[in-house]
C-alpha cells in the first residue's frame, strides 16, 4: 500500500462515492475516510475545503435528496454564508465525495476523476464537474 495521504469524505450510501473510494482502494491507497454524515463538518473545515478548490458553497451544495429547496437554498439570490451555514447544520447538502491529497482537493463527480496523483492538476469548475 503507498503512503500517499489521502483522505475521502465518504457517503457509504452513496454509489458515486463507493465507486470513488473503490478506485483509491484499487490503486493501492489506503485512504482516510471520513463520513461526514456522522462526523458532521465544522465551518471552518468546509472553508477550508472550498478555499483549497478555489469553489464557493454553491458549488458543492447537493440539491438531489437533501433538505436544500426545502430551506430556500436554491434561491439565486442565497448567499455564501447562508448555505455556509445550512451545510454545517445539515451534512447531507455537501456534496460527494471530496478527495483530499497533497497535490489538491476535488469534488470527485464522476468517480473516474478520482485519480488520486492527478487531483489537483484539473483546473474545471466544481459545478461542471458535479453535473457531468
Amino acid at each position: 500500500m503507498s503512503e500517499f495521504p489521502i483522505t475521502i469524505y465518504h457517503n457509504p450510501d452513496c454509489g458515486t462515492s463507493r465507486n470513488a473510494l473503490a478506485m483509491i482502494e484499487a490503486g493501492g491507497y489506503r485512504p482516510s475516510v471520513v463520513e461526514y454524515r456522522l462526523m458532521g463538518w465544522t465551518r471552518p473545515q468546509l472553508e477550508d475545503l472550498l478555499a483549497a478548490m478555489g469553489a464557493r458553497p454553491r458549488d458543492l451544495l447537493r440539491e438531489k435528496g437533501t433538505p436544500a429547496a426545502e430551506l430556500g437554498l436554491l434561491e439565486p439570490a442565497v448567499d455564501d454564508e447562508a448555505i455556509l451555514q445550512a451545510m454545517v447544520d445539515h451534512p447531507i447538502l455537501v456534496n460527494r465525495p471530496i478527495v483530499v491529497t497533497p497535490t489538491g482537493v476535488e469534488l470527485c463527480r464522476p468517480p473516474k476523476w478520482c485519480s488520486p496523483c492527478s487531483i489537483g492538476s484539473r483546473r474545471r469548475s466544481p459545478r461542471k464537474m458535479a453535473r457531468w
